[in-house]
């Protein structure tokens, strides 16, 4: 992910942050599932969603702490 897209990230509020979060959870069953029944086009989509995920619940994270601080 490039910086100015982790930049966007960034920018977006909670609850765009839960939407897209949610949206990627959808994505990733989905994903999940085509993989089970070998119908998955690009098997790397999965890491990518994956990876998606986890920097979102760290911006999410991030967030907290600076509202407690």
């Amino acid at each position: 992910m490039k910086k100015t897209e982790l930049e966007k990230i960034r920018e977006l509020t909670e609850a765009e942050l839960d939407n897209r979060l949610a949206d990627l959870k959808k994505e990733l069953f989905n994903l999940r599932f085509q993989h089970a029944i070998n119908q998955l086009d690009n098997p790397m989509r999965l890491k990518a969603v994956k990876k998606e995920i986890a920097i979102i619940n760290t911006v999410i994270r991030e967030n907290e702490l600076k509202e407690q601080a």
